[in-house]
């Protein structure tokens, strides 16, 4: 129910995008660097951390992320937490990303630098105040734009689910295999990995289908990698049977 609720606004955004790839071909004459914009990264940065929301008391990122990525996911979670809507910017992040990979158009205007930075802007607000999204995100994606980083979104989206996610408690788990698992399967493994865990945390299951490890599964879960795949198996016992025996052990 939760994923079909977000597939039909995500629909929606789709069209108006395709609705507005005419604003993406748009070239000014006078080309501006991303180096150099109106306010800088940093300035943006420390106004997201500080930007007054309905939330009293200090507020704190759960996971410490570097790099471009990492401090702009942390910017918007600690503006998003603030303001009292996490779940509504990262569903909003998650169309934006869904609706950039079926849009070839779109997918290719965030990530060309020689786009001005006030024909990015424009774009992000135009498309995304029809879309109905949030100050938050509109905001946030003005910033990107500006900054030339909107090309980082899905990475940028990936640090900030990280971080939701281990706000709410929540520990994903892939788990690969060539077919979906059964509903009993995948429910005794999930308890299986909530039991590892204990209690205080939430066992996400996400299934992955690759059929190249022939059979078994694949599980990651944390920091940690069960691989009990025929494919790794097989390699295994090749290897076994290709090593020179010493028979002075026997």
């Amino acid at each position: 129910m939760a994923l079909a609720g977000r597939l039909r606004p995500n629909f929606a955004l789709f069209q108006r995008i395709l609705r507005t790839e005419s604003v993406f071909s748009q070239r000014s004459g006078t080309q501006r660097s991303s180096a150099s914009p109106n306010f800088t990264t940093t300035e943006s940065l420390r106004n997201y951390a500080t930007a007054p929301g309905s939330k009293e008391g200090k507020v704190k990122v759960p996971l410490a992320l570097f790099g471009v990525s990492g401090n702009y996911a942390s910017a918007l979670f600690l503006a998003s937490s603030k303001a009292n809507v996490l779940d509504k910017v990262e569903s909003e992040l998650l169309d934006l990303v869904e609706a950039a990979k079926k849009s070839i158009v779109f997918s290719q205007f965030i990530k060309d630098l020689s786009v001005p930075a006030e024909t990015r802007v424009k774009a992000m607000q135009e498309i995304f105040s029809e879309a109905g999204f949030s100050d938050i995100t509109k905001n946030f994606l003005a910033v990107l734009a500006e900054n030339g980083r909107l090309r980082h979104i899905e990475s940028i989206t990936k640090s900030f689910l990280e971080l939701t996610r281990a706000h709410k408690g929540e520990v994903k788990a892939i788990v690969t295999s060539v077919i979906p698992l059964p509903p009993d399967e995948e429910k005794q493994l999930k308890d299986t990995l909530q039991d590892i865990i204990g209690h205080g945390k939430t066992v996400k299951l996400e299934q992955k289908i690759d059929q190249s490890i022939l059979g078994g599964l694949v599980i990651e879960f944390g920091q940690k990698l069960f691989d009990m795949s025929i494919r790794t198996r097989a390699r295994q016992m090749e290897k076994f049977l290709r090593d020179p025996v010493n028979f002075e052990s026997f």
